[in-house]
């Protein structure tokens, strides 16, 4: 659970770092925008003034000055037109072919946007004008789409720092609980042997008594636990194997030692279905759903139905109980090691669940619906 906290707080302070570049990339850009939008109207005001010097010169005109200003703008596209709408001339516009067609409706559409500069040639207000209509710069337009860039760049930057910090925890927590499992088995395996002596001097002492079976029907019920932690983290072999007679030994060990308030329902095919499994690991996976649904209902009537469905490719099996149900927010965490809602418990089952069935039998496993005080259904599908 606090693993589970860490990664979300990781993840919150990602995101927030993320807008806040964002947000910071936004105004900056625009600022520049802004200062460079109104530094290219300042030059076509002055490329504009150079134009109605052109325009009016008379013999006597300096133009040297005049010319060189007109010639110096490179960057900022502009399209000279009189009053009837017709183009005088045209610098820097990106049109094939240069279209006079195309450059005019370039023109009449930067006039109805309101990018002109009008040029009086006479003195009076009546008097014939021309037009200067000016474009962004190439620079400009790039500048505009920076920002989008750089969100996109940082957004796919949070994106690659998520999956890795998720990835070698999720590597480091595997090898945790792998190592965890194996040291268990071995743990396990003395005080076993124990037993088993132990349980073979019992039977020559009192031959009689009939605790001693359920004595080794434990034992073995260890020895069982102990093969099934030992084969967490290598690949277990897969043999044809009678998914019914499985289900039906999970169901059996539970139904012992299950509380008479709780009903197992078992709902199979009549025909015997054939999969290849690692019956042991199986067992397991149907044991710790069904011992998750027995807490959920915490010693009050309910029911846990297993049913078996089969398709042409696939085989499917459901686990429903009557519990209490998962919360909306925890579902997408059961499967994570390390996140519980009980009191006591590691964490361990339902992500070793997952690995069992995924990484195993090439399976997979999901909640396929839960709703809190009516009860969960855990879902897996084994292809045939």
């Amino acid at each position: 659970m606090q693993w589970t906290d860490r990664i979300r707080q990781v993840k919150i302070i990602l995101v927030i770092a993320a807008i806040l570049i964002a947000v910071a990339s936004l105004v900056v850009s625009h600022i520049l925008t802004r200062d460079l939008e109104i530094e290219e109207r300042n030059k076509v005001e002055v490329w504009a003034e150079a134009m109605r010097s052109l325009s009016t010169a008379d013999e006597n005109t300096d133009l040297n000055l005049v010319l060189k200003v007109i010639n110096e703008n490179h960057t900022i596209p502009v399209i000279v037109m009189d009053s009837n709408q017709r183009i005088q001339t045209f610098r820097n516009i990106n049109i094939r072919h240069k279209d006079q067609n195309e450059i005019l409706m370039l023109g009449k559409q930067l006039l109805r946007q309101g990018r002109y500069i009008r040029i009086q040639l006479g003195d009076t207000v009546k008097s014939d004008y021309i037009d200067v209509c000016y474009d962004d710069s190439v620079m400009l337009k790039r500048l505009e789409f920076y920002p989008f860039v750089q969100l996109g760049v940082v957004l796919i930057f949070v994106i690659i720092a998520i999956f890795a910090l998720l990835t070698s925890k999720r590597a480091e927590q595997n090898k945790v609980w792998v190592g965890l499992s194996k040291e268990t088995a071995h743990q396990l395996g003395t005080p076993i042997s124990s037993l088993m002596a132990w349980s073979e001097i019992l039977k020559e002492n009192y031959p009689q008594d009939e605790l001693i079976p359920e004595l080794d029907k434990d034992v073995k019920r260890l020895q069982l636990i102990a093969d099934r932690f030992s084969k967490i983290g290598s690949l277990p072999e897969l043999v044809p194997t009678s998914l019914n007679e499985v289900l039906n030994h999970v169901i059996d060990y539970m139904d012992r030692r299950t509380s008479k308030n709780i009903k197992i329902i078992k709902e199979f095919p009549a025909h015997d279905i054939i999969l290849n499994l690692n019956s042991s690991l199986f067992e397991w996976v149907i044991e710790n759903i069904s011992k998750n649904a027995v807490d959920a209902m915490g010693g009050e009537k309910g029911s846990i139905t297993l049913s078996v469905e089969e398709t042409e490719a696939k085989v499917i099996i459901d686990i429903a109980d009557t519990g209490k149900g998962i919360k909306k927010k925890d579902i997408r965490n059961v499967f994570r090691p390390g996140f519980t809602t009980k009191k006591r418990g590691w964490g361990l089952g339902l992500c070793l669940a997952k690995r069992i069935v995924e990484e195993y039998h090439k399976g997979k496993i999901w909640v396929k619906s839960s709703e809190v005080g009516k009860g969960t259904t855990f879902r897996i599908e084994l292809k045939k």
